[in-house]
């Protein structure tokens, strides 16, 4: 399956099980000849595919190496882009080289970023290895690196110039990563597309991932298209991510994942919503039993002052205010605004 981003810079993604040994071939289509590349992964993903990244790259004619650093968000950190800007030049990289990110979101976030500030920018391959990096974080261009004060507050907008998704990856994946992934799944029939929610919700979904993958990498190709730079709609794609990475961030980004954050974090903001009145009442309900049935926490015991004070530097803030991502039902989503001031109140259905 293949699905292209009419971007700026357009790109195509492959949805295809076995196409990460294939790299090189489809890098090939992309990628001048004889290019320098290194490939950028974590301490899990590298022992499992490095060497087939690497190998399958060499023998299409690339200069390959890779940079490994500690698995983790909480390695999510600008020590570890400086130790890239380092391979890079070691590696004597140009512009007309390339880097690759093997592994999931982090190593994403984490190599695009690097890309988009070496030499002012420089090209980029992503192979995702996650079912949440597959879904969500290896398309649409945004790169970043946590901070101390937040997660993702230093970054860019970069685009890949191809994304290879291959599905055989997944079987390496532990439940409860593979469940992770599925929070964000979970997110896009929320915000979008009742169907898949309810597909979701029946269970089996390893039965039927890659139109799953599909489905999700679509509608996440819509809203990129129509807002590259995440000044509109584009922010509905963040449902659950205010007080998800709020809870991440008092977390100090350990033991609890992203998928399970932004899941606490839908339930969090559509309980807050129905109060409100301006959701469905029992919407919260659908959401926390789907996730349920999956494995995953439905909600957590930080105080909600906490979690309101944690929002302080949430990415949706426009001056005063800040855009809060609701529902109306499950499949149609909206945006919010209200006075920071005034997100204490809106919050109280939490106590």
């Amino acid at each position: 399956m293949n699905l292209k981003i009419n971007t700026a810079k357009p790109y195509q993604i492959l949805i295809e099980r076995g196409c990460l040994r294939r790299a090189g071939e489809e890098a090939a289509r992309v990628f001048p000849g004889g290019a320098k590349t290194v490939i950028v992964t974590d301490s899990n993903v590298g022992p499992i595919y490095a060497h087939a990244v690497a190998s399958s790259l060499e023998a299409a004619g690339f200069q390959s190496s890779v940079f490994p650093f500690p698995a983790g968000e909480e390695h999510k950190r600008t020590t570890n882009i400086l130790g890239m800007y380092a391979a890079f030049s070691d590696r004597g990289l140009t512009r007309s080289d390339f880097v690759v990110a093997l592994g999931g979101g982090v190593t994403g976030d984490m190599a695009g970023f690097a890309a988009a500030t070496y030499l002012r920018g420089i090209r980029f391959l992503q192979i995702p290895t996650s079912l949440l990096a597959q879904i969500d974080s290896s398309v649409g261009g945004k790169t970043g690196v946590d901070l101390p004060q937040g997660k993702n507050l230093v970054g860019a907008f970069h685009q890949p110039s191809l994304v290879l998704i291959d599905p055989d990856t997944l079987s390496t994946l532990p439940d409860a990563f593979f469940a992770d992934g599925l929070g964000e799944a979970i997110k896009y029939g929320c915000i979008r597309d009742g169907e898949l929610f309810g597909r979701i919700a029946a269970g089996g979904v390893k039965d039927e991932i890659e139109p799953i993958i599909y489905r999700c990498v679509d509608i996440k190709r819509e809203f990129v298209e129509r807002d590259e730079l995440d000044n509109g709609d584009r922010m509905l794609l963040n449902f659950g991510h205010t007080f998800g990475h709020a809870l991440e961030k008092l977390h100090a980004y350990k033991d609890l994942t992203h998928g399970e954050a932004v899941g606490i974090g839908m339930v969090m903001m559509s309980r807050c919503g129905e109060a409100a009145g301006l959701t469905e009442p029992g919407t919260a309900e659908k959401i926390a039993r789907v996730l349920s049935e999956y494995g995953m926490p439905v909600s957590d015991p930080a105080d909600p002052d906490l979690i309101r004070e944690a929002t302080q530097v949430d990415k949706k803030s426009r001056g005063d205010n800040i855009n809060l991502v609701l529902l109306r039902h499950i499949g149609e989503s909206f945006l919010h605004p209200i006075p920071r001031a005034e997100l204490g109140r809106f919050m109280e259905a939490l106590s």
